[in-house]
């Protein structure tokens, strides 16, 4: 079960940032396949949305998440902060997700 907090903003609501443990990321290089080329191109004819690249860049970025997440567990992170995606081309079929924030510590929930 994943309880990380992972947010856009640089606060969380009700919850006091105690300390800063750093940058954090998680990247993943993915390639196009030929047979989804092939019917990506064909789509393209008729217009539309691309499943198989909606579907690849989708499981693309829960993989660098994952892999910030992991990062941010390493140093005792509860939450991560000021997450930001940006994305690459390394080769004319294979593109880069990269995925950082910043890890944090927060202050302890009171029950009640």
């Amino acid at each position: 079960m994943n309880n990380m907090l992972v947010v856009p903003s640089s606060q969380i609501a009700n919850r006091e940032i105690i300390q800063h443990l750093g940058l954090v990321r998680g990247n993943t290089i993915r390639a196009r396949h030929l047979g989804k080329d092939i019917l990506a191109s064909l789509r393209n004819l008729v217009g539309g949305e691309i499943h198989e690249y909606t579907k690849l860049m989708a499981e693309s970025r829960e993989q660098a998440i994952d892999r910030m997440i992991d990062e941010a567990k390493s140093l005792g992170a509860d939450a991560i902060i000021d997450v930001r995606f940006t994305t690459s081309m390394v080769a004319q079929s294979a593109a880069e997700i990269l995925v950082f924030g910043t890890a944090v510590k927060l202050e302890p929930e009171i029950e009640g």
